[in-house]
């Protein structure tokens, strides 16, 4: 009797503090919109210039919701649409992505089967007019926003395509833009099949789904998938657990969500009987997989059926809903966290216990906890996936770098494109050496860019100068850099390999687009060898399942 009570006043105190604290809430509410109501008004009556309310409430709410999290944002009215389109992974338009070249925004990559591409326009064309409107100087914001309209309406687009000196106009009528989900599945090897998903929008599952489907029933003797969530943002929650359903069975958890309050909590099983339990599974995961990807990747390797190679995913455990709210305006609020199937919340950065004005922060090594996967392997919350087989990104050198952001490999594409009517499929065209020659010769000494080491010694002229040891190391300077511009002459060869690999994937897609984009960018992929490899290894898959794989950290790429 004595411990009920005792219960019951603990209850009783909770319940009268958790009433004062809402209390106090409002109380600190009501109070703050009738000051920044004083304030609007009294800037309206009495500020030196006119003012932009709209403007100034835009800045204020952004303000506010930036001590939050990024994941919360307000939608006013005037960009419902794009929104809505986002959401839906589709919009009104002539399909084609742009991008700024100077003073003109360029086509830099038509979507096949859309309307850009049907009207003969090019990666490389110029936009110059649009609807009788110059195009010079525009954004690429302002230009997608007048490329962009209801389907079955029509736009005037007067492009100047690469090479050419003469303008040509284009009536293009806008049709509804669905980027594919899955842009790309097949095989890699003779029995190890491949999906590529970009974006968790309506009918992902679906879309995957088939895609398995499909590659099973064209080949009998398939014996493993890759299934590739690199760089895959997320989206929607219900696809992530209808893809995981593709290979877990019926009524098993994929994710449960906890908020603040009980109306967002909610747990989400697999609703239907499995498509395979049994094939080899390898997901390949990135530091940009992330949200919908990871509850994918997570709950795959928490039910220890697939193994997970790469790097470790971003970590971003939080959902958000979509809330209206007054003039036609929606509020994207960030309502729970999501915990995947051993019970770990993968989120990395910690938005919420900030103290004393401190930013937000990432989960530290004392607060990590051990969760147990299905058959008992260890794994680990606060940030991100870790994958089974971990793999280091490989990056680009500088100059291939520079060669890629400065256009020069773009433009060497649509050169080859006007002189070439057809190349060879995209998984069997490359780069010869002859070819890589006249790369070149295109690229000649108009390429410019400027190396650490050239920002070394230009500090250290200035230093000496300063100090007054210029005319001591003067000399020395001067054939530091001469001999540095005649080496940096032969970076082009010393990177030859991973420039032939940029120009093939972007002269293959001038012919066969997206999909031959992916296609072509998987044949030098390290991630797809080493996932052949581990599911033509039996031994070495289980191992990895059943905990007593070790990955030697001088094999780790």
């Amino acid at each position: 009797m004595r411990f009920l009570k005792m219960t019951l006043l603990l209850a009783v105190i909770f319940f009268t503090g958790s009433i004062t604290a809402q209390e106090d809430n409002n109380f600190e509410i009501s109070k703050s919109l009738e000051i920044y109501g004083d304030i609007m008004r009294q800037l309206n009556l009495n500020y030196a210039d006119n003012i932009n309310p709209g403007n100034l409430n835009q800045d204020a709410i952004d303000a506010m919701l930036k001590n939050l999290d990024p994941y919360t944002i307000y939608i006013p009215e005037s960009k419902m649409e794009d929104y809505e389109l986002m959401a839906k992974g589709e919009y009104g338009g002539i399909g084609a992505m742009i991008q700024k070249q100077g003073d003109w925004v360029v086509i830099s990559e038509p979507y096949e089967g859309f309307p850009a591409q049907k009207a003969g326009l090019m990666a490389g064309d110029e936009i110059r007019v649009i609807d009788g409107d110059s195009a010079r100087g525009k954004t690429t914001s302002a230009i997608s926003e007048k490329l962009k309209g209801t389907p079955g309406t029509t736009v005037s687009v007067t492009v100047r395509h690469f090479g050419s000196d003469k303008d040509e106009t284009y009536n293009i009528v806008r049709e509804k833009v669905k980027i594919p989900n899955v842009p790309y599945y097949g095989m890699v090897s003779k029995n190890i099949g491949y999906i590529s998903l970009i974006q968790f929008s309506q009918n992902a599952g679906n879309d995957v789904k088939n895609a398995f489907i499909e590659l099973e029933k064209e080949h009998k003797d398939l014996k493993g998938i890759i299934f590739d969530l690199r760089s895959n943002g997320g989206g929607l929650l219900n696809e992530a657990v209808k893809i995981a359903n593709i290979w877990i069975p019926k009524n098993n958890l994929i994710v449960k969500t906890k908020g603040r309050i009980k109306s967002n909590t909610h747990t989400y099983n697999t609703q239907f009987a499995a498509v395979d339990t049994k094939i080899p599974l390898v997901i390949l995961v990135n530091e940009n997989t992330a949200s919908a990807s990871e509850i994918v990747s997570g709950s795959i390797q928490d039910y220890d059926r697939g193994v997970i190679i790469g790097s470790r995913t971003f970590g971003k455990g939080l959902v958000q809903n979509v809330i209206p709210i007054s003039y036609n305006s929606k509020l994207k609020v960030t309502i729970a966290k999501y915990y995947i199937p051993s019970g770990r919340c993968i989120q990395a950065i910690n938005y919420f216990d900030r103290e004393n004005g401190d930013g937000p922060s990432k989960v530290p090594d004392s607060l990590i906890n051990a969760f147990k996967t299905k058959g008992g392997r260890t794994v680990y919350d606060g940030g991100g996936i870790e994958p089974d087989i971990k793999m280091k990104r490989e990056k680009f050198n500088q100059v291939t770098g520079d060669l890629y952001a400065q256009n020069y490999i773009f433009k060497f594409a649509n050169l080859y494109k006007k002189n070439h009517d057809s190349i060879s499929g995209p998984g069997s065209f490359t780069i010869s050496d002859s070819l890589f020659d006249a790369f070149k010769n295109f690229v000649g000494d108009k390429f410019d860019y400027k190396t650490e080491t050239e920002a070394v010694i230009k500090r250290l002229k200035e230093s000496a100068e300063r100090e007054g040891y210029s005319s001591a190391i003067d000399s020395t300077l001067q054939l530091l850099n001469k001999e540095l511009k005649q080496e940096k002459k032969k970076d082009l060869d010393k990177n030859k390999e991973e420039i032939k690999q940029l120009l093939r994937i972007e002269i293959v897609t001038r012919y066969y687009y997206q999909k031959g984009k992916v296609q072509s960018s998987l044949i030098d992929d390290p991630e797809i060898a080493k996932a052949i490899d581990v599911i033509n290894n039996p031994t070495e898959y289980q191992s990895i399942l059943n905990g007593t794989f070790k990955q030697d950290s001088n094999e780790e790429k």
